[in-house]
């Protein structure tokens, strides 16, 4: 493996942990928490005992902000991280990727708005197929998750544990077929009788969405893109039309 060169310093007496925060806009208890479980611990020590961070602990604090963007969980960096074959160089090509995939995805999008754009200054007729690629380049680009959503989805799993997340998973099925039930027994969605599930719904998607109305937009457009998806799932038009009365009900 080629020798990894030490990243220049021009801080040689190192940083607080408040002037950390501040500088890079972090939190001090995202510092500090992120010190609790080994991810990210200062090596530095003042003569009054206060811990300093180095060249190296900023080098490593950049991995963690680009594995986090890329959307790895906190147990996921530290596995990277403290990892040999792991190098600094391979996170930094890991993020260019996605970053250059994401503005592929927009420079597409804008390339076909500029076509239509220029076919209607033109006085000529766009195709369907021109509009119906626009149409499916935005919703793409919709679909795809922020790196802070994605960020925000992994640390909420975190905080619900995996035994959690697996009982919600065995949950929804059945929660979907008592729904379905009542609609195809006609089934008023305004009445007592679907309000439990109606707000049970409602409770594990905002569960899952954190009520962050762009996650819960993103999540919905995917389905709407993906019909067999969502069919093999339970979830056709009917009975997401049914639920959402049920709970506009609520």
């Amino acid at each position: 493996m080629p020798h990894q060169r030490e990243p220049v310093f021009a801080h040689p007496r190192g940083m607080k942990v408040g002037e950390l925060a501040k500088r890079t806009g972090l939190s001090v208890r995202t510092l500090h928490y992120y010190d609790e479980i080994g991810l990210l611990q200062p090596s530095q020590l003042t003569q009054s005992r206060h811990r300093l961070y180095g060249a190296a602990e900023l080098a490593r604090l950049q991995q963690i902000k680009s594995l986090r963007q890329l959307g790895f969980s906190l147990d996921e960096i530290r596995g990277c991280l403290d990892t040999p074959e792991f190098s600094p160089q391979r996170v930094l090509e890991l993020h260019v990727a996605r970053l250059r995939e994401q503005i592929g995805e927009q420079e597409r999008l804008v390339a076909l708005l500029e076509t239509l754009s220029a076919t209607f200054e033109a006085g000529s007729t766009a195709s369907a197929d021109d509009f119906i690629q626009a149409i499916e380049c935005i919703n793409m680009v919709e679909r795809s998750f922020t790196p802070d959503e994605l960020r925000e989805i992994k640390e909420r799993g975190e905080r619900l544990g995996r035994d959690h997340i697996r009982a919600v998973e065995a949950e929804w099925p059945r929660l979907i077929a008592s729904v379905r039930a009542e609609m195809q027994a006609g089934t008023d969605p305004a009445s007592e009788r679907m309000r439990p599930l109606a707000a049970r719904w409602r409770e594990l998607v905002r569960e899952f969405t954190g009520g962050n109305p762009g996650i819960e937009q993103k999540l919905r457009a995917g389905y709407v893109a993906e019909p067999k998806r969502a069919e093999q799932n339970g979830l056709d038009p009917a009975i997401f039309s049914f639920v959402n009365s049920a709970i506009r009900a609520l």
